[in-house]
């Protein structure tokens, strides 16, 4: 039985297009996960700060880097905002967020009592 040069060529074409397509196949799958890591990586950036809780409701932090500052940072808070300690004005903050466009997304609010500048407990008179 003899095969001419053509009958060679297509045989070998015909085995080489389902090998070059699983390979094509192998070689997305490789690179669309670390694609989708590193969109993820982004998006998940936080921020920290701390400050003086110059007021509080329901759905804001405003705070001060100072007492005494008048430049401030606002923060939205939501039901997912961990909230630790009496957020009330005066308690000095420690603030976890997320930036999303212009707002400030507080994720974690941890709040301490306003340090006391009296050196101590009063002495009792005898």
């Amino acid at each position: 039985m003899r095969m001419n040069k053509g009958t060679f060529g297509l045989v070998g074409a015909l085995l080489l297009v389902p090998a070059l397509a699983m390979a094509a196949q192998t070689g997305a799958a490789k690179t669309a996960p670390a694609t989708k890591a590193k969109t993820t990586t982004v998006a998940a950036a936080t921020h920290s700060t701390s400050g003086i809780v110059k007021s509080v409701d329901a759905t804001s932090l405003v705070i001060t880097k100072t007492a005494k500052a008048t430049k401030t940072l606002t923060f939205v808070l939501n039901a997912t905002t961990v909230k630790k300690g009496d957020l009330a004005a005066g308690a000095r903050v420690e603030v976890r967020y997320r930036a999303e466009g212009k707002q400030n997304i507080a994720t974690a609010v941890t709040a301490s009592a306003p340090k006391d500048k009296g050196k101590g407990l009063p002495k009792s008179s005898k």
